[in-house]
């Protein structure tokens, strides 16, 4: 609830940013300053109608809901960000200049140039999410035996399967993974957003991807958010390992844990000392992958883990929302590594909310398990 209230009164904020820059712009009269209000009012709110029009079955009217107002999303935050550093130009070039308080910049220009620049982001954006880069990894280890040769492991991440990201999405994430020809495949979280009951066709696309070695997936918080009963029976229905804080032994060398998302309200230092103790029942010998969505690392766990791979983050999905998750999360993507394990965070391979990306496109990961010369 905390974070609900969070995010409406923060985006809120967006929205009234906008109607005030608007108005300034184009002196509307008060009817169509009425109907401004209005339809910024049902922006803000779309969220919840979304859910609540999937929830209650209505599919075509919550998809249709979801790409206006998931747009919109992306465009008001882009066209705030924009605003903000047209803003600080105008303040300057005021200041520099010694004019009068209120004799910065035109208002119809300091509206029209950040509505621009967010409207070029998102088109930019809508067809780079599309675009799923393939990112390789090589990560060498003595625990790798030479007679093994190479064990490749890709992992996707955030794919976040709701009214958005459907069979077209999918089909491409498939191809990519068919192509590559994994031993293992692994989910590391929110590979469902919402709702799930019109995507029983999706777990037939998922199914026709059959490493040799298996696909394993742990829970991210949109699992719960979509209802983890679901969301663990659709995940498993589509052929994969659910890791609840588990292991599963792929070779004599090469084990594969997983644990909760937090979001599951198991307490923090419950959760902290059960993943602890997991880890700890692994043998030290083997090379040991932990598949856990946040990119966080417990200081108890580092060094009972070889490779931890993890996503969550998007890396911000739109900049320069990245400046934010970075606050909390410094290290938001690619290879990190530590001084007794390695840490990995995709920038996720789907959208959460807006279908854009600027600046963060969507990775699938080809990780490449080598031997290393002794």
């Amino acid at each position: 609830m905390i974070f609900f209230a969070v995010f409406f009164a923060l985006y809120g904020f967006l929205h009234l940013y906008f109607y005030v820059k608007a108005v300034r712009a184009f002196r509307f009269t008060s009817m169509f300053r009425g109907l401004l209000a209005l339809w910024l009012a049902a922006m803000t709110a779309a969220p919840v109608f979304i859910r609540l029009l999937e929830k209650a079955g209505y599919e075509l009217p919550a998809q249709a809901l979801s790409y206006a107002g998931y747009i919109w999303m992306g465009f008001i935050f882009l066209f705030v960000s924009a605003g903000i550093l047209v803003d600080a130009f105008c303040l300057i070039k005021r200041l520099a200049s010694g004019r009068a308080a209120g004799q910065g910049c035109r208002a119809v220009t300091n509206f029209w140039i950040p509505a621009a620049a967010a409207c070029l982001i998102c088109v930019y954006g809508y067809f780079d999410a599309l675009n799923i880069r393939t990112e390789r990894v090589e990560v060498y280890s003595e625990k790798i035996p030479v007679a093994a040769g190479r064990i490749t492991v890709a992992q996707i991440s955030d794919v976040h399967l709701g009214l958005i990201v459907r069979e077209q999405r999918l089909k491409k994430i498939i191809k990519v993974l068919k192509a590559e020809n994994p031993d293992i495949i692994v989910s590391t979280g929110d590979l469902v957003d919402g709702q799930m009951d019109s995507m029983n066709t999706l777990t037939g696309i998922l199914k026709t991807v059959q490493p040799r070695y298996g696909k394993f997936a742990v829970t991210g918080n949109h699992e719960y958010y979509a209802g983890i009963g679901q969301a663990v029976a659709f995940t498993e229905a589509a052929g994969f390992r659910m890791l609840r804080g588990e292991a599963a032994d792929i070779s004599t060398f090469l084990t594969i844990a997983g644990v909760e998302d937090p979001v599951s309200g198991i307490n923090k230092m419950a959760q902290r000392d059960s993943e602890k103790f997991l880890l700890s029942s692994i043998s030290a010998e083997k090379f040991r992958i932990l598949l856990k969505h946040r990119p966080l690392v417990n200081d108890s766990s580092e060094g009972l883990f070889d490779l931890q791979l993890s996503g969550h983050v998007h890396k911000g999905q739109i900049f320069p929302f990245s400046l934010f998750t970075w606050l909390y999360y410094p290290a938001d993507a690619g290879f990190v590594r530590m001084q007794k394990s390695a840490l990995y965070i995709s920038r996720g391979t789907g959208t959460w909310g807006p279908p854009i990306r600027f600046l963060a496109p969507p990775e699938i990961t080809i990780f490449e398990l080598k031997p290393a010369k002794r």
